[in-house]
């Protein structure tokens, strides 16, 4: 991927993904709102396996709503990370590596990439650039949970640097 290019895939139009991440919580908001309907039916009906069962139902919509809302904040801080971290260069480049017919990585390329990016990692684990840096390399690595879990960890990082909230 050339400079040209990579300047395109970062400034690509991304009102598409925000159109059918709304869309999916307008559809989420609704099936919630039936589950609550069809959980207070339940317990209406007054038998003793019905009020049972008109509970578990009511706390299937908060455990969405707490899904749905953690996932987009997530989703929204990591956006942050990564915004910045084009903004001072400090982004992976993997356009010159090779990849399979997939579009991934090959699995050297990537464990290569790694190795690199965990050397920089070993040497300041506190600098949130860096948790962000091996986050984005367990992911290219395809070890996705690790890539999960490092992210959490830059965001953080970079929250408690600014004397923000923790995660």
């Amino acid at each position: 991927m050339g400079e040209r290019s990579k300047r395109d895939f970062y400034s690509r139009d991304s009102r598409p993904i925000v159109l059918v991440i709304v869309v999916i919580l307008i559809l989420l908001a609704f099936y919630i709102g039936l589950l609550g309907v069809r959980g207070v039916q339940l317990i209406q009906d007054g038998s003793v396996v019905g009020i049972g069962l008109g509970i578990g139902v009511l706390i299937l919509p908060f455990l969405g709503v707490w899904m749905a809302f953690t996932t987009v904040r997530a989703g929204i801080a990591h956006q942050r990370l990564g915004r910045r971290m084009r903004e001072e260069g400090r982004e992976l480049d993997v356009s010159d590596l090779p990849r399979r017919p997939s579009g991934r990585l090959e699995r050297d390329a990537a464990d290569e990439l790694f190795a690199t990016v965990k050397t920089e990692w070993e040497a300041d684990p506190e600098n949130w650039r860096n948790t962000y840096r091996i986050a984005r390399a367990y992911d290219f690595a395809g070890d996705r949970s690790r890539a999960r879990e490092m992210m959490k960890r830059a965001v953080a990082q970079e929250k408690a640097e600014h004397g923000g909230p923790q995660a």
